[in-house]
């Protein structure tokens, strides 16, 4: 995945989500990783999405925390990407490439990450 294709706030939530697997010490970085660092990145875009679709988002954030604390810690290795999340931005690259935008935004993300 080249993330030269990603919006400055899209790259941001990525690496944010690698410094949340990192200090929670998580080898790999999942989506609740990703939905966390977006959460970070732009704390007025995912709370606004949800509370569209009538959800709280103070509970989707809590379930998130939780999904994060329930993940397995390791140390030393290598941190990489799951395949999930993996599969993630590719979902999102065509979903960007679908819509006819240039760049991969955090909305692409998280609309992949709901469907």
């Amino acid at each position: 995945m080249n993330f030269n294709n990603f919006t400055i706030k899209s790259q941001e939530a990525v690496q944010a989500s690698q410094q949340i697997a990192e200090s929670s010490g998580h080898q790999s970085i999942e989506t609740a990783h990703l939905l966390k660092g977006m959460i970070q990145t732009d704390e007025t875009l995912i709370p606004f999405l949800l509370k569209k679709v009538s959800a709280d988002p103070d509970k989707i954030i809590a379930g998130v925390n939780k999904l994060i604390d329930a993940l397995p810690k390791v140390t030393g290795g290598r941190i990489y990407f799951s395949d999930d999340a993996g599969k993630l931005f590719n979902q999102a690259a065509s979903l960007a490439k679908t819509l006819g935008d240039e760049f991969i935004s955090m909305e692409h993300l998280f609309l992949v990450m709901i469907a």
